[in-house]
């Protein structure tokens, strides 16, 4: 990821004067918006939030309909049936699924009926093919016109009522529903093309720095490869997002106003680097010339550096920044804590926060600084329970620290340090694979 040195130490500001975690997210919580809704093929639904309450516009089944292969009948007809004294019936028709019965099933008389077609009148059970002589009677290449019938079938046996699964001006799906493949085919079913959803948030993704080139460059001496765009474009990805790549903006505020001006038509920037002290961090600057900063400091570790604001597009609205820092683990954590949530609110869904275990460390995390420190941890389950151990050194330049990781270990920022053999709280990371993790609980319900 893109590493920016540009700082001055002495300007950054003191960590009493800092906002904590919860503060800065409800900030940023508080202007950001759900998306308007709009109309999008079924396929392309998949993941997306719907946008308002989904009623029934008929029941499904429409008619009584057969849950089986077989006959029609009036119990009456059939009420002494047995396999030592079959009763006959004279077969007075067929109806397939998809067709209406044009036949009525009348006294001594049954209709032969498929799965899903529509129960005739004066039917008041289905007997299965393999309960009749059917078999017997292909075998003996007899036509049917007549059944012997050696079952005496209970009330409604084997007929699907209207309405069973849905009932016209039923409440199906609640807004904020997340679409998924059986709520898809649930939405077809009544007859749904389209779904009414949320749009995916549009995310303009800007890298800065002169020092910043892309990763299909042949590499220079001295330069970074801009990596933070590509994880942080990876991330609103796999949060539901749909990132738009605006490039590399140069240490110039010509360059710089003019990327994030491209960037205007989305939901969002996220921008790196740029934001620190440094005499050549420009996006607080460009983002209080073009709009308004909100803050630009959370007491945290890494990811102290933050700057969130509003930029004024052309249209009216208020498009939100959020300008992450330039070390790669940094830019990252912040994109976890912030972005993360913000566009769960842009998908109409609820911001939760990450999923939580309790491990005990393996390594003491330290914090000299009155911090939230957010170490980067492995997890893995042993005999007397989680145990989290620091996948390295934990500069916030160090990526690899970051890709190795299960989750971050928090130590709070009232504690100077958490020490090896304490339990700590460890947010588990969307992108990493817990199925270890989850092994006993799997095991317990099987």
């Amino acid at each position: 990821m893109t590493e920016h040195h540009h700082t001055s130490e002495h300007a950054h500001p003191r960590t009493a004067d800092m906002l904590s975690v919860e503060q800065a997210l409800e900030r940023v919580l508080a202007l950001v918006h759900e998306l308007p809704a709009a109309d999008v093929p079924l396929l392309e639904a998949d993941g997306l939030t719907l946008a308002r309450d989904v009623h029934a516009p008929f029941d499904i089944p429409s008619l009584p309909n057969s849950a089986m292969d077989g006959y029609a009948v009036r119990r009456a007809d059939v009420a002494a049936a047995s396999e030592a004294a079959p009763v006959t019936l004279a077969v007075a028709g067929q109806v397939q699924a998809g067709a209406l019965a044009d036949v009525a099933v009348t006294a001594g008389h049954a209709v032969r009926i498929m799965t899903g077609a529509p129960v005739p009148d004066g039917a008041d059970a289905i007997v299965p093919f393999e309960l009749t002589d059917e078999v017997a009677r292909r075998a003996a290449g007899e036509p049917l016109t007549s059944i012997a019938v050696h079952h005496a079938p209970d009330a409604g046996e084997h007929i699907r009522p209207a309405g069973e699964d849905v009932t016209s001006g039923d409440l199906v799906m609640r807004k904020g529903r997340v679409l998924d493949p059986p709520a898809i085919g649930l939405l077809a079913s009544l007859g749904y093309a389209e779904a009414p959803v949320v749009r995916r948030p549009r995310v303009a993704v800007l890298a800065t720095g002169d020092e910043v080139q892309d990763p299909s460059e042949p590499r220079e001496a001295g330069r970074l490869y801009d990596s933070n765009s590509y994880g942080a474009a990876a991330a609103l990805r796999r949060w539901g997002a749909e990132p738009v790549m605006l490039g590399i903006a140069r240490d110039n505020m010509t360059e710089l106003r003019a990327k994030l001006r491209e960037g205007l038509d989305a939901d969002m920037l996220v921008t790196s680097a740029g934001v620190s002290a440094g005499a050549f961090d420009m996006v607080k600057e460009a983002l209080a010339e073009l709009g308004s900063v909100d803050f630009w400091a959370v007491r945290m570790r890494p990811a102290r550096p933050l700057a969130f604001g509003l930029l004024d597009a052309p249209d009216g609205r208020k498009v939100p920044l959020l300008g992450l820092p330039g070390n790669p683990v940094s830019a990252l954590v912040a994109l976890v804590e912030f972005a993360r949530p913000a566009i769960a609110k842009m998908r109409g869904t609820e911001p939760r926060p990450l999923p939580t275990v309790r491990a005990v460390l393996d390594d003491t995390i330290h914090n000299n600084d009155g911090r939230r420190v957010y170490a980067r941890v492995t997890i893995e389950r042993r005999a007397d329970g989680l145990h989290a151990r620091l996948t390295g050194a934990q500069g916030s330049n160090l990526l690899t620290s970051m890709e190795l990781a299960h989750g971050l270990a928090i130590c709070p920022e009232d504690q100077a340090e958490r020490k090896a053999g304490e339990t700590a709280v460890v947010q588990l990371l969307d992108w990493a694979d817990h199925a270890a993790l989850l092994t006993e609980e799997l095991d317990q319900t099987t």
